[in-house]
């Protein structure tokens, strides 16, 4: 079970790899950050492909794009200096906390 949350943490890394170049590419002008954009994103999938035979679905994607949108949050405070209010701040550790307990009372499939 640890190899299968491996590969959703790295699917959530080139997600948000990938993500993080959307404004790189200027509307997808620019060939390089483009390529690379596609590139994180269809190794994300790739890997979401091993996670879903392990574990449901709901609980794959929920846990997914939850850590996804707050490692975005973090990155984009990093990396463009964006600012959020303290009630989204909240919101994002509200949305780990959901990810924690999803994943702590769902049924495994092994």
């Amino acid at each position: 079970m640890i190899k299968t949350y491996l590969f959703l943490a790295g699917a959530v890394f080139f997600e948000v790899a990938g993500t993080m170049l959307l404004p790189v590419t200027q509307n997808f002008t620019k060939l390089v950050p483009t390529a690379a954009l596609a590139f994180f994103y269809l190794c994300a999938f790739y890997l979401l492909t091993f996670v879903a035979n392990k574990i449901p679905i709901a609980i794959m994607y929920a846990t997914w794009s939850g850590l996804g949108i707050f490692t975005i949050a973090i990155m984009g405070y990093i990396f463009f200096k964006q600012t959020l209010a303290w009630q989204a701040v909240l919101g994002l550790f509200l949305i780990v906390i959901g990810v924690i307990l999803v994943n702590s009372f769902s049924v495994k499939l092994s």
